[in-house]
């Protein structure tokens, strides 16, 4: 049995919680968590939709009950077609965190797994992210190029 699983409406308190630890941890993060209570009646929207265009996949903490050890989030968005991606269709990787107690377990790995599988499954031809220094080996390691600028791609 993975360890993955879909976030639902109820984990959305603690995909917030995951994303302000990777807001923090990018240069020039703004610490300030008075934008969750605004954003959260959206969020759970978003987390409710199971077939729509926006998808989260975590790992619960196995030291917390409740708590969120890993989070990975992602949109597929159509965008006019290319020669490498003729149909639109690609991905984007906006939130990739994981809970500092829980790191080095293969926990944003799995999520990453999970969320390529999902965006395979909705005919994304591509996947884009913006890696941070520490976890541009995890995105090569899946297959990711860099590009001249920051965003890196995997072609599916």
């Amino acid at each position: 049995m993975s360890l993955v699983r879909r976030a639902t409406t109820e984990d959305a308190q603690e995909v917030l919680r995951l994303r302000q630890v990777m807001i923090d941890s990018l240069p020039g993060g703004d610490g300030s968590t008075a934008w969750h209570t605004e954003a959260l009646p959206s969020l759970r929207e978003k987390l409710a939709e199971a077939d729509g265009d926006f998808a989260a996949f975590v790992v619960d903490h196995p030291d917390r009950p409740g708590a969120l050890a890993a989070l990975v989030v992602g949109t597929v968005d159509y965008r006019i077609g290319k020669a490498s991606n003729p149909h639109g269709l690609a991905g984007y990787v906006f939130s990739v965190a994981t809970d500092p107690d829980a790191r080095r377990r293969g926990y944003a790995r799995a999520c990453m797994d999970e969320l390529l599988a999902w965006f395979r499954e909705r005919g994304a031809g591509q996947v884009m992210l913006t890696a941070s220094p520490e976890a541009e080996p995890l995105y090569v390691s899946l297959g990711f190029v860099r590009k001249p600028d920051p965003t890196m791609i995997l072609g599916l």
